[in-house]
């Protein structure tokens, strides 16, 4: 893979394109997650790939891609969420198919689980979905959303915090009606 990416720095739009193949559903997937809108996240997607176009000669190997990569998706994706104020709706991309069985053990607690992680603010939405979905550790998410380790660490503690609260209230309202 270095050796396409050095192809596509030297101006090869094949090798750029395999790159884009190779890195394109990683980049779609963290905008769907966090914007949950799948045409929002194809735009936001393209947005990032052309940035990276342009920015192909500061790219170090392919490790510093991934990682930039990971870092401007997330970065626009809090500036979108910011400009547009979105607010959890439902979308198609979230109903199952009326004939497909749902593989969740819950599938009542994964939704609402999804629910509230897309409730929380835009840097601890953020942070939980670069730790669980793209399974970063907090010193990896530190590079990506330009923070101390420490505050990752803390930001992640506060939002599992409100998400077990949440669930407890739910439980508790759940339980009394």
């Amino acid at each position: 893979m270095e050796a396409i990416l050095q192809q596509a720095q030297s101006g090869d739009r094949t090798a750029f394109g395999l790159l884009v193949k190779r890195y394109e559903s990683m980049v779609y997937s963290l905008a769907c997650h966090f914007l949950r809108n799948g045409a929002l996240a194809e735009e936001l997607s393209q947005d990032v790939f052309l940035h990276l176009y342009r920015s192909l000669s500061d790219i170090e190997s392919e490790a510093h891609l991934v990682r930039w990569l990971r870092k401007t998706t997330t970065h626009r994706c809090v500036d979108q969420s910011r400009r547009l104020r979105i607010r959890p709706s439902v979308y198609l991309a979230d109903t199952p198919e009326p004939a497909a069985r749902d593989r969740e053990a819950d599938p009542f607690l994964g939704d609402l689980l999804r629910r509230m992680v897309r409730a929380l603010p835009e840097r601890a939405r953020a942070v939980v979905l670069l730790r669980y979905q793209e399974d970063l550790e907090p010193a990896e998410i530190a590079e990506v959303m330009n923070m101390p380790v420490g505050t990752v660490k803390s930001s992640l503690h506060r939002a599992l915090a409100s998400l077990r609260t949440r669930l407890e209230r739910h439980a508790v309202k759940g339980v009394s009606q």
